[in-house]
């Protein structure tokens, strides 16, 4: 079952990114610069220009774990901006699974948190557009 989640998720993104404008982001860009830009194209409600620049991030540091949680945290967080709450819900989802390990202790507890808080923020919302839903019994 959260292989298929998985599968939907990467398919879904990988058509989102179709319809969205490609850039061409330097490879000469640091981690730094990534973020930077990142940042940047946030600032101006430019979402996926955004998410490009994370994924960049992400591809091009597979073995540095802060940065890759970094970029998953900031790409599920767009979604929700986006008010994207499903997929943004399986991004944190799967951010926090990385956090269910024994190094836990040694990756970034500030995404861990956030991440929590905006779950919980989801969770509120949807109570919230759903107020006269019966439980199921």
């Amino acid at each position: 079952m959260a292989m298929n989640k998985l599968i939907f998720a990467l398919a879904a993104a990988l058509l989102l990114s179709a319809c969205a404008t490609v850039i061409n982001i330097s490879e000469e860009l640091s981690p730094a610069e990534l973020i930077q830009r990142a940042h940047e194209a946030m600032d101006k409600n430019r979402y996926n220009t955004a998410i490009q620049y994370y994924q960049a991030l992400h591809e091009r540091n597979r073995s540095n774990i802060d940065l890759m949680i970094t970029a998953e945290y900031h790409i599920a967080f767009i979604h929700y901006k986006q008010k994207k709450y499903e997929q943004s819900r399986f991004e944190f989802n799967t951010l926090l699974a990385h956090y269910n390990t024994p190094d836990e202790e040694l990756l970034p507890q500030h995404f861990k948190k956030l991440s929590q808080i905006v779950l919980n923020s989801i969770d509120e919302k949807e109570k919230q557009r759903r107020p006269f839903s019966r439980k199921k019994e």
